[in-house]
């Protein structure tokens, strides 16, 4: 890639440099044109020396030049300057013959243009004098009259010159090509090495060119897109353990009450002489452990139930204060009865929120079953329902044990559950708050676990308001 950048940028330069002889030439051309054309208009080429000489000085008319800006001086053949009307370069009365010689040879390279007639009758020199506007000198004289030997070591010369001009030019096009595909191929090659580490599963891979031009835009494309495929291999990594974390909770969740089942069951068909007590505990086990089963399945059912696409709520205008009142209502016997605490602060004003009391009437029982399976007798539970920001905030809270500081960052995901041994005499299947979570969330709100409690845990519900 760099040699056939190289070579490209290469053949674009000498390119340019041959269109560049091409126009400098036709350039001169067009000057050359240009001057032909204005030539005949300027004052130089209206009053020539010629066209004013006189054989006798002192009637020559000099009004039209003086006009027109310019000079008109005679020098005789004693180098005096006899006469001078206008502008005068010369500056002096006498002249000696190296100050005329000089002025001669000089006059070429001076900012005016000098027309110069000798006088042969009168013996004196006319010199017609106008300022230049502009001049460019560039010629290149060949004379067939000249000495082949000259004519050989000029064209040599000449050649030469060329040769090195040519040869100097290749030299810092092909260095100024080189540093140009450099510039160019260097932040590819990176990109390009970039690119293969991502191809070859390193998504950490980043690209810095330190450069602010459109690289720099395809750089931060780049490592954009690099982070974006970071964060999803990394979700995609997350979601595949969390899916075999799950597979294994459910497996460990059925398999106890099933092997418990299917345990007892064997036992009864095969111990004989078993008295009628004893029958009836094993029908209890293999009872309770079914309904665990089941349980477990219905909690299942339910998640992915509304985890689906096609899971919607059947809402309506709903008073939530006095929904969470009956709520309320119906928890105090299974308060009493475990020997806990209660007390509960609802707002008397009426509060509508679009509710499905079905669906919504399991987040508060998930979360009583969670404080009465997880804490003492004696302990207080708390329900408050305040309105803030358009928005109905229930407070659900205990004094208990709380909730062990690593599991509260994951407490609402399946199968979390304070007891790490997953014993079902401790806990449910820590699906519960994953439901109460989803539940609160499809109805526009939020089921979050409230910070820094120095004793229990706390739990707030919002719905909007309407």
């Amino acid at each position: 890639m760099k040699r056939k950048l190289f070579s490209q940028f290469m053949i674009n330069y000498l390119m340019i440099f041959l269109l560049t002889l091409l126009v400098t030439l036709l350039a001169f051309v067009l000057l050359s044109f240009a001057s032909s054309l204005i030539s005949g208009s300027l004052a130089k080429s209206r009053y020539p020396a010629s066209a004013i000489i006189k054989e006798d000085y002192s009637q020559i008319d000099a009004s039209d030049v003086v006009q027109s800006g310019g000079g008109v001086q005679v020098v005789d053949k004693e180098y005096r300057v006899v006469s001078s009307h206008g502008l005068d370069t010369i500056g002096k009365d006498k002249l000696t013959v190296e100050e005329f010689t000089t002025f001669l040879i000089e006059s070429k390279s001076k900012p005016y243009h000098y027309d110069i007639l000798y006088q042969p009758q009168g013996e004196f020199w006319l010199i017609v004098t106008f300022p230049t506007s502009m001049r460019l000198d560039f010629s290149l004289v060949h004379n067939k009259e000249a000495i082949t030997g000259d004519l050989m070591r000029a064209g040599s010369v000449i050649t030469v010159v060329v040769l090195i001009y040519l040869l100097m030019l290749a030299f810092f096009a092909y260095i100024y090509s080189k540093i140009t595909a450099a510039s160019i191929t260097v932040p590819l090659q990176k990109l390009r090495d970039g690119t293969m580490l991502l191809r070859e599963g390193d998504y950490s891979a980043r690209v810095d060119l330190r450069l602010k031009n459109e690289f720099a835009e395809l750089q931060d494309t780049f490592n954009d897109m690099a982070a974006r495929i970071e964060h999803e291999i990394s979700l995609r990594r997350k979601s595949e353990e969390d899916r075999r974390r799950l597979i294994l909770d459910i497996s460990h969740d059925l398999k106890n009450p099933m092997s418990s089942i299917q345990g007892y069951v064997e036992l009864l068909l095969e111990k004989s002489g078993m008295t009628k007590q004893e029958r009836s505990e094993y029908l209890e086990i293999i009872h309770n452990n079914s309904k665990r089963a089941n349980r477990l399945l219905t909690e299942l059912f339910e998640l992915s139930q509304i985890d689906s696409p096609e899971f919607s709520l059947k809402t309506a205008k709903t008073d939530i204060c006095e929904f969470i009142r009956q709520i309320c209502a119906e928890l105090v016997p299974l308060l009493e009865r475990e020997g806990f605490q209660y007390g509960f602060d609802i707002c008397e004003e009426n509060v509508f929120v679009l509710l499905d009391a079905d669906r919504f009437g399991r987040i508060l029982q998930n979360l009583a079953v969670n404080a009465l399976q997880y804490n003492p007798p004696g302990t207080l539970v708390a329900v408050s329902l305040t309105v803030q920001n358009s928005q109905a905030v229930i407070d659900f809270s205990d004094n208990g044990i709380g909730i062990p500081d690593h599991l509260r960052d994951n407490i609402f995901k399946p199968f979390v559950r304070s007891d790490d041994s997953r014993n079902s005499k401790t806990g449910g299947s820590g699906l519960g708050l994953s439901i109460a979570k989803k539940i609160a969330e499809a109805h526009g709100g939020d089921l979050l676990l409230l910070p820094d409690r120095k004793k229990g845990s706390a739990f707030r519900i919002t719905v909007p308001t309407v």
